[in-house]
């Protein structure tokens, strides 16, 4: 019986320069669910791949002094290898360099054209080299980018236009009819509200101020811009051509899902639709915009100086403890947090404490008091049923989870389990049950229940940390890894005789390491930086009105268990619906010595994710001299006071 087919793509990374952190969290997360699909048996192709033209490129080429192809060769190479580094399994790396896919955007843009939905015309307006977009003298009102609020300059040249005007109307009534096309649901209201029924305007899609990119066959004058030339790469990696296409476009288009950043889901789920309904072609299932991963609280940026990358992670860490950190940490559709510190503490909960000395301790036992051997497992007892259910719940709600694309919800029930495992430990006292002769049957009973546990937290681990789960199955000595194996709990045979125990992740010693990363930059070249504005930097009171100041009373408090330094305040501020807060005043308060008070707090800034607390905004606190830190309390004045 043939398997079901099913398409999973990156966006494909641009060649500006090698990718941080934040631009790797898409290749393994996307791997991640390509991995757990060919588990369940489906037929997948896991596309990835590098945008390779473009006047940001040109440009930076030249300043290299290095032809255009000699630098993407480059970056492509590195990029290429980051997505090996992060041991993810994608099936082809297009690059839009290649021969075959610059033959066939040449037929589509030619197609287009022939039939009248491509014309020449002549821009004028605002361009932001960055994101390569053009805007309108009202969209860029401030001169600056919307998207990425860079200095844009006034362009005008003769160019090519895809009317998007003209299926304005049926893209809307397409997102309408099929409510899972863009996801999550908040990304379909921006897209709808902010975009598409305000009106479209007509999309540039050649340029002719600079030559890097695909030639338009009929006017050698023009290039074909990013909107047709890097979109395209969804279905020329599998052979699409105008003229008829081959045996695996057939096979996998349309794909089941485009794995995205947020900041590029309007050109996913605008202009591609509109390319693809113009060639007569179907549209992708499903686009999922996922949010970004920051650094602390702030995006990472070269600039800022703020850059991690994944090989610097993988050196410290290891590789599956990035990948690890990356699905666990990052929230649905929230953007996520990285710091070293909470990367440590995530490494030696989770890692180290939970999984680690579980694997350990257990396969420990079963030699030391069985020689390996598990002699039987029908010496039914206390807390058995419970440990069982945990293990077989743990299997359907973890699937659920990957369906809806949260994936550190899916991380979250192997941790589940692996938690009410290591309570099984305490619970049953297998030393205890050693000592005495006549509990043996329950003590190998004991052990089985906890080595068939761990099994089904390898097999779940599998998509998540493939190297680990290969390590887990060498340990407890079975290569029982299906997922179809986890339907029912009890699949390892009796007599099951278990390998050697070996530690899986040794636990860091937190100050040694943020030692060693604080010299490691110091060391490195330091990020260029703006010159110091002398005396006080001042702001305008149309600035300053941007910020939501409140009045909040402290309902509850309460510490954040993997990170020393915050406290999660839930907040009442007046709306009805209470608040949760995380601040980093540990130090300095018990959760005691806040619940009650009023504090100030900004309500209108963008939620975070910190150490798997959900922060809806900021408390106001005071430096009061060195290593002291006061909270403003406004005790008397009612929650949900305005302060202005």
């Amino acid at each position: 019986m043939s398997k079901t087919p099913y398409y999973i793509t990156t966006a494909i990374a641009y060649t500006s320069g090698k990718p941080h952190i934040g631009n790797s969290y898409e290749i393994v997360l996307t791997d991640a669910i390509a991995r757990f699909r060919r588990m369940q048996g489906y037929d997948v192709f896991f596309l990835t791949g590098t945008d390779e033209h473009g006047q940001k490129i040109e440009d930076k080429a030249k300043e290299a002094g290095v032809s255009p192809k000699e630098f993407v060769d480059k970056v492509a190479g590195e990029i290429r290898g980051i997505c090996d580094l992060l041991n993810t399994t994608y099936d082809k790396f297009i690059r839009t360099t290649d021969d075959y896919h610059e033959k066939a955007v040449q037929k589509i843009f030619e197609k287009l054209y022939k039939q009248g939905d491509i014309y020449k015309g002549e821009y004028e307006g605002y361009y932001c080299k960055p994101c390569e977009s053009f805007w309108t003298e009202t969209q860029a009102a401030d001169g600056k980018c919307p998207d990425c609020g860079r200095e844009v300059k006034k362009a005008r040249e003769e160019a090519y236009f895809l009317r998007l005007s003209k299926y304005q109307k049926r893209l809307e009534e397409y997102i309408e009819q099929n409510p899972d096309f863009i996801y999550p649901e908040s990304r379909k209201k921006e897209m709808l509200n902010n975009f598409i029924k305000p009106g479209l305007q007509d999309l540039c899609v050649s340029r002719s101020s600079f030559k890097w990119g695909i030639p338009v066959t009929f006017d050698d004058r023009h290039v074909i811009y990013v909107w047709i030339d890097a979109l395209s790469n969804y279905i020329t990696a599998l052979g699409y051509d105008p003229d008829g296409s081959g045996e695996l476009y057939k096979k996998y288009w349309p794909a089941d899902v485009h794995i995205i950043g947020k900041d590029i889901v309007r050109f996913h789920t605008i202009y591609w639709p509109i390319t693809l309904m113009a060639l007569g072609e179907p549209l992708p299932k499903k686009v999922y915009g996922h949010p970004w991963l920051l650094i602390g609280m702030d995006k990472m940026s070269k600039s800022r100086g703020n850059t991690i990358y994944a090989d610097e992670l993988v050196e410290l860490f290891g590789v599956d403890a990035v990948r690890y950190y990356l699905l666990s940490e990052m929230p649905h559709a929230n953007d996520g947090s990285l710091t070293y510190e909470t990367f440590i503490e995530r490494y030696n909960t989770d890692l180290a404490n939970i999984i680690g000395n579980l694997v350990n301790r257990t396969v420990a036992m079963a030699n030391k008091y069985f020689g390996g051997a598990l002699p039987c497992k029908t010496c039914e007892g206390d807390f058995d049923d419970e440990l069982k259910q945990t293990a077989l719940q743990a299997v359907p709600a973890m699937t659920k989870a990957i369906d809806e694309f949260r994936m550190a919800d899916a991380v979250a029930e192997v941790i589940t389990l692996a938690r009410r495992s290591n309570k099984y430990i305490d619970e049953t006292l297998p030393w205890a049950l050693a000592k005495d002769e006549a509990q043996r049957d329950r003590l190998s009973t004991v052990l089985y229940n906890l080595v068939e546990s761990i099994r089904f937290i390898a097999v779940m681990l599998k998509p998540i940390m493939p190297d680990t789960a290969e390590k887990i199955f060498s340990q407890i000595g079975t290569e029982l890894d299906a997922f179809d194996s986890l339907s029912a709990f009890g699949a390892l045979p009796e007599g099951h005789t278990v390998g050697t125990a070996s530690p899986l992740f040794a636990r860091i010693d937190a100050e040694k390491m943020l030692a060693e990363i604080a010299e490691r930059h110091k060391s490195a070249e330091p990020a260029p930086q703006k010159e110091p504005i002398p005396g006080l930097a001042e702001i305008g009171i149309e600035d300053f009105a941007k910020v939501e100041l409140a009045a909040a009373r402290i309902v509850d408090c309460v510490p954040v268990k993997r990170a020393k330094k915050l406290l999660c305040l839930t907040l009442d501020d007046g709306s009805g619906t209470p608040r949760t807060v995380a601040s980093g005043i540990a130090k300095w308060y018990k959760p005691e010595d806040l619940i009650g008070h009023t504090v100030v707090c900004v309500t209108n800034l963008k939620s975070a994710v910190l150490c798997g607390v959900e922060s809806q905004g900021m408390i106001l606190a005071a430096d009061c001299g060195e290593n002291d830190v006061k909270v403003l309390m406004i005790d008397g004045v009612p929650a949900g006071s305005k302060i202005r």
